[in-house]
């Protein structure tokens, strides 16, 4: 299975100032394959540490943070001599080690020979508890799950997912009803790796769904593991809610759907909780579409997408017959599915954080703003090939933006204000051309 991330860390092995690497994602995206494939790939040896149940390694790093110490540690443990010129030392599960996740600043301080990588499917939970976090002494990449091109690239679309990048849209337009196949099964079955390695041996959809009940189950067994009673409960009245919120017209998160009567202040830390284990998305609502975006961000008005497309299907027990039904399945909940399909897009595929506009009484929200260079870019998310909403001409009227991007079924047209892009190409944002 293909991820692109490979290019970046082999671009980080190659790298001169290099820093141990931190990998961040949820659980089940893949990161420990990533890691030991980089390392089977691109390095003569591999030692890999977990630290899950393992005290006698954690017990190394509570009582040194010298370098030899923690190598000679490492080679008995492994049986792999380490050869800091080709050996790849792998730290996982390493927010159940504090003490090994502080000592990358001492490894990048005193031994920046070596070659680490680590990661921590809660790692993000663990830093806002209080991990000490080595500021300016790693690098850092987020994995998320496959996006619509690696997803091609897995089904053996090889040269579907590269012909998207060439821009060719006469050609691209050429082979529409195929994206549009391959767009189908992805929306069902997204993009965590087992699910899609499951689904694309025989189309196995019953399979795939099985996959992402039990993902979704062993997520829920994290909540039980990690969150305190207190908590819990929210945390899996704001989980449960997300298909609810999701499937409305206007898809702001409200806390009364949580609970009656719910509000913002009971909630806030289990969203927060779901948020650092990389569980849910958050795009913060700006108050004007100017630059920069980020200072116009209303912190107490958000979207809140799930991690994964096909995990919300399943949490939401979308029926695999629904595939069959035409276009019927970009429509599902409201545009939901399109919406959320395209923040996965947006998260792995481009450089930008995504926002949204709206106000009280607007009448052109706007469900995705981008940010690029010194302009702003409206995103209007239509599910099919109707789009006949007004919202993003009102938008460009009144903001004057000097790109507008409307993603549908559709193929490829620019015209004087707009482009129109078709969903399965929302990996072609990642440039702008702005001018």
């Amino acid at each position: 299975m293909e991820r692109f991330l490979m290019d970046s860390l082999k671009e980080w092995k190659l790298r001169e100032n290099r820093k141990p690497l931190v990998i961040m994602g949820a659980r089940q995206v893949g990161k420990t394959w990533l890691m030991k494939e980089f390392g089977r790939l691109y390095f003569k040896r591999t030692a890999y540490i977990s630290f899950f149940n393992n005290a006698r390694m954690k017990r190394v790093f509570d009582s040194t943070y010298d370098v030899r110490r923690i190598i000679a540690a490492i080679n008995i443990e492994t049986g792999i001599t380490v050869n800091p010129e080709d050996t790849l030392i792998i730290f996982d599960e390493i927010q159940d080690a504090p003490k090994a996740f502080e000592s990358l600043k001492y490894f990048c301080e005193n031994a920046p020979e070596y070659y680490i990588v680590a990661a921590g499917s809660l790692l993000g939970v663990a830093l806002h508890e209080g991990i000490s976090f080595p500021v300016g002494k790693v690098d850092l990449l987020r994995l998320y799950p496959l996006s619509f091109r690696e997803y091609l690239c897995a089904a053996g679309e090889q040269q579907l997912s590269d012909l998207l990048l060439t821009k060719d849209y006469g050609l691209i337009d050429s082979f529409r009803d195929k994206y549009i196949f391959h767009l189908k099964n992805y929306y069902f079955t997204g993009g965590m790796p087992e699910a899609v390695e499951v689904f694309i041996r025989d189309y196995a959809y019953k399979a795939a769904r099985e996959v992402q009940k039990n993902i979704i189950f062993q997520y829920r067994g994290d909540f039980g593991k990690h969150i305190s009673r207190q908590d819990l409960p929210r945390v899996n009245m704001v989980w449960d809610s997300i298909p609810s919120q999701l499937s409305k017209e206007n898809k702001k998160f409200f806390f009364g759907k949580v609970k009656q009567g719910g509000r913002s202040a009971e909630f806030e830390r289990a969203i927060e909780w779901l948020s650092d284990a990389g569980l849910v998305n958050l795009v913060f609502r700006v108050s004007k579409p100017d630059i920069p975006l980020a200072a116009y961000k209303q912190f107490s008005m958000f979207k809140l997408f799930m991690l994964d497309i096909g995990l919300l299907g399943a949490m939401s027990d979308l029926d695999e017959k629904v595939l069959l039904e035409g276009n019927r399945l970009f429509v599902e909940f409201k545009g939901a599915l399109a919406e959320q399909y395209v923040l996965q897009q947006l998260l792995c595929e481009t450089p930008y954080t995504p926002y949204y506009y709206g106000t009280k009484k607007s009448t052109f929200e706007q469900d995705f703003l981008l940010q690029s260079g010194m302009h702003t870019v409206p995103i209007e998310v239509k599910a099919e090939g109707n789009v006949r909403s007004q919202s993003l001409r009102l938008f460009y009227e009144k903001f004057h933006p000097a790109r507008s991007v409307r993603l549908s079924l559709l193929p490829y047209k620019d015209q004087d204000w707009l482009c129109n892009l078709p969903l399965y190409a929302v990996c072609n944002l990642r440039d702008l051309s702005v001018s």
